[in-house]
């Protein structure tokens, strides 16, 4: 009786193994980018709607949909009397404040 391999036998189940192993190598290699990935939501919603709203002195109605997202945001903040908005999302918090008409917005650390 002739044996069949394993790759014959189960083709499908053969590929779903091999690309579940190129997917787990990929993770492993942009371990540093896709931790950092949460942390870029929240920043980026403060510092573009900071920028919106104090530098480019737009209605805050339209800064908040210039900044929505796919992905939601729990937390924001716009504190108007000192220029400076905080952002939580994917439990990562940020904030962007206006330093100047020439500066603009910077995110605080």
């Amino acid at each position: 009786m002739k044996r069949r391999s394993f790759v014959r036998r189960r083709p499908f189940s053969t590929l779903l193994l091999i690309l579940l192993i190129a997917l787990l190598g990929w993770i492993w290699q942009e371990r540093v980018a896709l931790w950092a990935f949460p942390d870029i939501i929240s920043a980026y919603t403060a510092k573009e709607y900071c920028s919106c709203r104090y530098v480019m002195n737009n209605p805050a109605e339209y800064c908040h949909g210039y900044v929505k997202q796919w992905l939601p945001t729990r937390g924001f903040t716009d504190d108007a009397a000192s220029k400076r908005v905080t952002v939580s999302g994917m439990g990562r918090n940020n904030s962007a404040q206006w330093i100047s008409e020439r500066q603009g917005c910077r995110l605080n650390p």
